[in-house]
């Protein structure tokens, strides 16, 4: 069986080399595999991933040349994030690693060790060298720091810092049930500290597993970001409303919807494997919605023609802001992307916007940072729809709709759009 360490590389491995999702990699081998030894293998991946930007600044400089072969570089990086962030002793990252490398690949067994303890006689001298170079020294790729730089001149700093960091875990309390004080007290007695950050929300000074949440498999409770718990306030529904959530899965903002309103709610995602996803939120909270795997880009495949008197749009995107949850993404997003995404983003703007009636009100919304996937997409579109109006949305902490990453959530974008 695999150590965890072992587990980590070959993760690293996969996002690095294979382009793979962190979660991809993850669902394939957790069926089957020890639950502690594959937490383990998950923390050591994450940060290696979170801190890469470094890692592989380190690695470079150890080697002076590119490691071959490839694969042998996800060992290298899981030993050198031991190393260099965590309390491992020395000789326990070194040897283990060491004793990988020299199972799967006997002629870099040398190489491995020389590489390793070669770390720790230069440590001061390559944590100063590291602060210069900026992919090092914020861990992100150089085309995204220089994009944040000239979107946000007085804030990428703050940006990249707290997306660096450990996301908060916040919980939305499901108010058809219980009241937030009263699932409050429920926390307090089960030893779990938290305070009240939103109408619902309650963030934990100490992340747990969701199973040790008091009540979380009857439905009390569910994990959901305090940025993405706007949405709901946003949409501005009301009981008996008509309303498309035009890409739900995998459910969060669905379900808090149903949670504030009696709705005729229609569910799409394009995904039907995360469609079921919503589908189990759903009757995890005791609620419900008309479920359909269809593209909200095609509305003829799936629509009555009915109007919706709400649409939230929570578009496709970078996923920009919420790296710290994704930390893979950093390094599996092109800067080609963010175009790519925005002109996808600008079709299913134009594709749900006659599905809704006059006077409803539409949200458009994001998880990314980037102008062109927010701002600028809707600035593209009231300059193109005569009948469309822009709404204050009111949050909190928001500049024109873009609410950046810091310590109590991540980074969303939100525009409401009332069709006149």
């Amino acid at each position: 069986m695999a150590s965890a360490r072992a587990l980590a590389a070959d993760l690293v491995n996969q996002v690095l080399l294979d382009g793979r999702s962190l979660t991809a990699a993850l669902e394939a081998v957790r069926p089957g595999a020890d639950a502690r030894r594959l937490a383990d293998a998950q923390d050591l991946a994450y940060g290696v991933l979170r801190h890469l930007g470094r890692l592989r600044f380190y690695l470079r400089r150890l080697t002076g040349r590119p490691v071959e072969p490839a694969e042998l570089a996800g060992y290298f990086l899981v030993a050198l994030y031991e190393l260099a962030d965590r309390d491992t002793p020395a000789y326990a990252a070194v040897n283990e690693a060491v004793s990988l490398v020299g199972r799967l690949y006997p002629r870099a067994r040398g190489f491995a060790n020389g590489v390793l303890r070669n770390f720790s006689r230069r440590r001061a001298e390559l944590e100063a060298a590291a602060a210069t170079d900026p992919e090092a020294r914020w861990d992100f790729p150089r085309w995204w720091i220089d994009k944040l730089r000239a979107d946000y001149p007085a804030a990428w700093q703050g940006a990249l810092t707290a997306m660096n960091g450990h996301p908060p875990m916040t919980l939305r309390v499901n108010r058809r049930r219980l009241d937030v004080a009263a699932y409050e007290a429920l926390l307090a007695e089960a030893g779990m500290a938290a305070r009240r950050t939103g109408a619902a929300a309650l963030t934990l000074a100490q992340p747990v597993p969701v199973s040790e949440l008091p009540g979380f498999a009857d439905g009390l409770v569910s994990v959901q970001d305090l940025g993405a718990q706007h949405a709901a306030a946003l949409l501005d529904c009301a009981d008996g409303m008509r309303v498309l959530d035009a890409c739900a899965a995998p459910g969060g903002k669905t379900a808090h919807l149903l949670e504030g309103h009696d709705l005729d709610l229609v569910a799409l995602d394009l995904d039907g494997e995360r469609l079921r996803r919503v589908e189990e939120n759903l009757r995890r909270l005791g609620l419900a919605a008309i479920l359909r795997a269809a593209d909200a880009g095609r509305p003829a495949d799936w629509w009555d023609g009915r109007p919706f008197d709400r649409i939230l749009l929570d578009a496709p995107c970078t996923g920009s802001g919420v790296v710290r949850r994704h930390p893979d993404g950093k390094w599996l997003k092109r800067c080609e992307d963010v175009t790519d995404l925005a002109g996808r983003q600008a079709r299913l703007l134009d594709a749900v916007w006659p599905l809704l009636r006059r006077g409803g009100k539409l949200l458009y919304a994001t998880c990314s940072l980037f102008p062109e996937e927010n701002g600028r997409q809707v600035e593209a579109f009231l300059a193109g729809h005569e009948d469309a109006r822009p709404e204050t949305t009111g949050v909190p902490g928001e500049e024109d709709g873009q609410l950046l990453p810091d310590g109590d959530h991540d980074g969303f974008f939100y525009a409401r759009i009332v069709k006149t």
